[in-house]
């Protein structure tokens, strides 16, 4: 599913937890019900005449008398070169396109990690797939040196 809509570009903000864009949506197109049945999803932004796009979850939608407010949680790993060319457009009327994503809200949230793989199992003992570091491999505490420990 998508949707395209006239909007204004209210505003990009980013703290140490979230970059959040926000679009203010006047008219006709503030009616559109993709509007709602997009709201909570994982979805692509695509501003007219920007090559860049951004993946965010569309966080939600509020009306008011005036205006109707979308706000979109950008995916954490989106690079400022990405997004460069996208939030110079703030401050400014742009045409909005917000198409459904097929990643998942719980992909979207998932953290990348790195670790050694393993799997447990039935009687609790884990099994390091091979190849990679075992615990073999990691030094106790009498191996090592005092500089090491500290």
């Amino acid at each position: 599913m998508q949707v395209t809509v006239k909007a204004h570009f209210n505003k990009q903000t980013k703290d140490s937890k979230k970059e959040l864009v926000q679009f203010y949506v006047k008219g006709e197109d503030e009616k559109k019900q993709e509007l709602n049945q997009l709201t909570r999803e994982v979805v692509e932004l695509e501003i007219e005449g920007v090559d860049q796009k951004l993946t965010c979850e569309f966080s939600k939608s509020a009306k008011d008398s005036k205006k109707t407010v979308l706000e979109f949680i950008v995916k954490g790993d989106t690079s400022s070169d990405q997004s460069y060319n996208f939030y110079r457009k703030a401050g400014s009327d742009v045409t909005l396109k917000i198409v459904e994503s097929q990643m998942s809200i719980e992909e979207f949230y998932e953290e990348p990690h790195e670790g050694v793989k393993y799997s447990v199992d039935k009687d609790g003992t884990a099994s390091v797939v091979t190849d990679q570091m075992s615990l073999d491999d990691v030094p106790n505490e009498d191996e090592l040196s005092n500089d090491e420990l500290e």
